[in-house]
């Protein structure tokens, strides 16, 4: 195989791994293999190298489209197939695409677990964008899962200190989820703060998905001090930027998040969220938006047509987003069982009610997030009450406060 290029002995410690090959020598030795050269540096040949992109490709678009389930087993088939096995950047695509579909299918767990891993493992600098994109996943996940602390901690680690590197895009990114984790933590003198230094970034950067990122993590910091003007104005310019520069789907979850976010800055304007919402909707439709994506829609719509006095409304549309999230996380589905109580109530079915109540309660039980958690348990104390269930109600109050530290 050598003669008459190379000595016997020089592929002998290529053999034994004492010596490097440079490209040339490796286009010889496949010539006179017979081979590929994708076969001779990772073990597969270039038919199964194009199977193994085509199947992450497949991965993806399923977890693009929310078919998170379809997704994850897609992964996971992949993960368990050998080719990968010396195909590194390849094999992690496939991990963090696993842990992503993980996530939306609510497997918090499995997830973080997947994503600790690459980020032990990997051999890139922490401000590469795959660390990059790795940690905000981690930090997110952390989060949803109450884990406070360790949400910030992983933030923290790449942005916080002296040797943090200049912003770009992905790390404006990574800040506005950990500036979400000081908000979940109730920290709002560090997020206040924080959701500044971000904006200077973003300002600094002048790019628009830098510019989204911070103005809309700031609004939500915003109007959790009681600053809702502010937060508006903040999430009507993150919006007019993904408007002209945002990708369809995007922008009808932006467009969904700004008029939830009007409709609690400005109840009496529940007519122009309801436009809004409808808006968003038709939009969500021609896109290849997820269940939970079109659920948060109606369930929102639900809430709206409460306020405007159309409770038989509200109720079709908490039954849709029930039916869309039966397999989703539990916070979701409690919200669209609690939905259901409150319509039922206002129709004065009240036994119905109890029994929908229940259920979100049950779920609510078992919520990983405290912060929604309390949430979900201050809306269920407020329809006991309704309904003069007075000691269900007390509990349900010190259920809330429970959940909030206090």
């Amino acid at each position: 195989m050598a003669h008459p290029e190379l000595s016997d002995s020089y592929v002998s410690l290529i053999e034994s791994g004492k010596r490097t090959p440079t490209a040339a020598v490796l286009e010889l030795l496949a010539a006179k293999l017979e081979c590929s050269l994708t076969y001779l540096i990772n073990g597969v040949t270039a038919e199964q190298m194009e199977d193994l992109e085509l199947g992450l490709g497949y991965a993806n678009l399923a977890l693009n489209n929310g078919e998170v389930a379809e997704s994850r087993r897609r992964f996971a088939d992949l993960l368990e197939d050998g080719s990968l096995a010396g195909l590194a950047s390849l094999r992690q695509q496939a991990e963090y695409g696993y842990a992503l579909a993980s996530e939306a299918c609510g497997d918090l767990d499995d997830a973080i677990t997947v994503l600790r891993r690459l980020r032990e493992s990997s051999q890139e600098p922490p401000s590469s964008e795959r660390s990059i994109a790795v940690a905000i996943a981690l930090s997110r996940c952390h989060r949803e899962r109450g884990d406070l602390a360790e949400a910030v901690q992983v933030g923290e680690e790449a942005l916080v200190g002296p040797g943090r590197p200049a912003w770009t895009d992905d790390l404006v990114e990574l800040g506005a989820t950990l500036l979400a984790a000081y908000e979940y933590r109730y920290d709002m003198l560090r997020a206040r703060q924080f959701s500044a230094e971000l904006l200077a970034a973003a300002e600094m950067l002048g790019t628009p998905r830098a510019t989204v990122a911070a103005c809309w993590n700031a609004a939500s910091v915003a109007e959790r001090v009681g600053r809702g003007e502010e937060a508006l104005a903040l999430a009507e310019r993150a919006l007019a930027i993904q408007s002209e520069n945002g990708e369809p789907r995007n922008l009808a979850r932006l467009r969904l998040a700004f008029a939830m976010l009007r409709f609690r800055v400005r109840p009496g304007e529940a007519e122009a969220c309801r436009d809004l919402l409808l808006r968003g909707k038709r939009e969500l439709a021609e896109t290849s938006a997820s269940r939970v994506d079109m659920a948060r829609c109606v369930l929102e719509l639900a809430k709206v047509e409460m306020a405007l006095g159309e409770p038989e409304k509200a109720l079709e549309y908490a039954r849709q987003g029930r039916d869309l999230v039966n397999d989703r996380p539990r916070a979701l589905r409690a919200d669209a069982d609690l939905l259901l109580g409150k319509a039922l109530m206002l129709l004065g079915r009240e036994d119905e009610a109890v029994t929908e109540l229940a259920s979100a309660q049950e779920l609510l039980e078992h919520s990983p997030a405290p912060r929604k958690a309390a949430e979900g348990w201050l809306a269920v104390a407020t329809v006991l009450e309704r309904i003069d269930d007075g000691s269900a109600s007390v509990e349900a109050y010190q259920r809330a406060l429970a959940c909030a530290g206090l």
